[in-house]
């Protein structure tokens, strides 16, 4: 049996002490501190407070109870309010496996210097013809959600990087500014993971302007965290170093799979948890609450995941039916 903080490695867990101020004696007092809250936002379908849950919002917040739980209602209250971009978010959905398959997102196999994984978009590389910007942001909620089943990704957190090499302007054009404005709801205010930092490379000028734009509705934090680096890459390198890059963007390592990533999403068919799979204190969870989009109403889930904490990784091969 798994236990919350197993997973971590030694240098991943001295920073849940240090960074975030996890406390392992005080860690259950703050994790129901938040599932006590969830009472008191009763037009939110909470349909999972289970500690391995809670947890990432815990760490995505510095272990701050309160503002954990608005993250948590914020994540709920946006899948209630925009079905379409959460319903059925599976990589066997056709629209997400041809982002994946297209590269969107890409994701390589070594950590930036911080232990965080690095998250590649090659923005020339879309084929806005065959999946749109909706879809390219379901499937990378589908690997953020797949990622943060390890405990060490929801401790590191993560960084971004987009090259904008060889980007027509039809191709930026279809991110709208009411596009641009979801991405950043999304991904400021509604999810449990730890931007690290976001990474421009070879931007032209109308991207730095659209997102000037964009900026009332950031936060200094995260303003802070966006770097424009244009064609100077040796900036790029002092971030993440050469080691850990592709060729495109002046690594070491060979020009990157855009297929790799995809493979190994697709293959595993992994589904978000959507509920509790045993009772939890103040929560009464039923089918019809969840609404999920399949028509045979099953989630499918590794075996490990019903343990009573994360395992480094979801399992792909053993697969079981809650229902």
């Amino acid at each position: 049996m798994t236990h919350i903080g197993a997973t971590l490695t030694p240098e991943t867990l001295h920073k849940t002490y240090t960074e975030l101020h996890e406390n392992p004696n005080t860690r259950q007092t703050d994790i129901q501190s938040v599932r006590d809250l969830c009472i008191t936002r009763p037009e939110i379908h909470f349909w999972r407070t289970d500690d391995d849950f809670i947890i990432r919002f815990l760490r995505a917040r510095k272990f701050d109870p309160s503002e954990a739980f608005k993250v948590l209602a914020r994540y709920y209250d946006i899948r209630q309010r925009k079905n379409t971009l959460f319903g059925h978010l599976t990589a066997e959905d056709t629209n997400i496996r041809q982002a994946l398959l297209g590269g969107f997102p890409g994701i390589l196999d070594t950590l930036d210097p911080f232990g965080r994984k690095v998250i590649l978009f090659f923005v020339a590389s879309w084929e806005e013809w065959l999946f749109n910007y909706i879809h390219i942001l379901r499937a990378l909620l589908l690997t953020l959600e797949y990622l943060l089943e390890d405990e060490n990704n929801q401790v590191n957190g993560f960084v971004v990087i987009v090259d904008w090499s060889g980007v027509n302007f039809k191709q930026a054009s279809h991110i709208t500014p009411a596009l641009a404005k979801l991405t950043i709801e999304l991904f400021q205010d509604c999810f449990p993971g730890r931007l690290g930092g976001l990474h421009m490379v070879n931007q032209p000028w109308y991207v730095e302007a659209a997102l000037t734009v964009c900026k009332p509705f950031l936060k200094d934090s995260t303003r802070k965290k966006i770097f424009f680096h244009g064609n100077n890459l040796v900036n790029l390198h002092t971030m993440i170093h050469k080691e850990s890059l592709p060729a495109e963007l002046g690594g070491l390592k060979p020009p990157y799979n855009h297929f790799s990533w995809a493979k190994q999403l697709i293959g595993c068919n992994f589904q978000p948890r959507l509920r509790n799979d045993r009772p939890i204190h103040h929560q009464q969870v039923t089918d019809i609450e969840i609404n999920r989009p399949y028509s045979d109403q099953v989630a499918t889930l590794p075996v490990s995941t019903m343990t009573e904490g994360s395992p480094p990784m979801v399992e792909c091969n053993t697969l079981i039916s809650l229902d």
